[in-house]
């Protein structure tokens, strides 16, 4: 039987960041005006890759509540123009800021902007008034430098499971 490990990580302190510094080339923008559309094109672009589909089955309705949810928020990564990336917190409590979605679009792999992206969103977690903890879980089905990215910007792991994959 073949089995996945799902990581669980947090920080506690915006100090813990071990931050990689954001390329010129590479531009962050926070979507204040939320659009579902938008958020399941980014969610199918950047998870297609590593086969997300928990949110296959949404209907429009779905979408829409989750995205004009005041507890989540999502910035998008711009490289050249294109969309190099995006990533989602989720905070329904009001001090746990949960990194729900982040990830790069395939063409976008392997130009080392996976730290820079991350450290903003931890960055980005951390100046969301009231957050006292940010976290993230991932698995050994991301892509393999995930789990060496939480790590390297200081996050530690708090639990691990090991699931039958099916």
């Amino acid at each position: 039987m073949t089995t996945f490990t799902t990581y669980y990580l947090e920080m506690h302190s915006p100090h813990q960041l071990n931050a990689k510094m954001l390329p010129d080339s590479l531009n962050i923008v926070e979507c204040e005006q939320p659009q579902y559309e938008l958020n399941r094109f980014l969610y199918q672009l950047v998870g297609d890759s590593w086969d997300w589909g928990d949110l296959d089955t949404y209907t429009n309705e779905q979408w829409q509540a989750r995205v004009e949810d005041v507890a989540l928020r999502t910035w998008i990564a711009y490289y050249r123009g294109s969309i190099a990336g995006y990533y989602e917190l989720y905070r329904p409590d009001g001090v746990n800021a949960e990194i729900k979605y982040f990830g790069l679009s395939r063409e976008n792999i392997g130009k080392g902007f996976g730290g820079a992206l991350l450290s903003q969103a931890i960055t980005s977690a951390w100046k969301w008034p009231g957050t006292q903890r940010v976290w993230v879980h991932t698995c050994t089905l991301d892509h393999p430098s995930a789990l060496k990215n939480y790590l390297s910007r200081g996050m530690t792991i708090y639990k691990q499971e090991i699931t039958p994959l099916i």
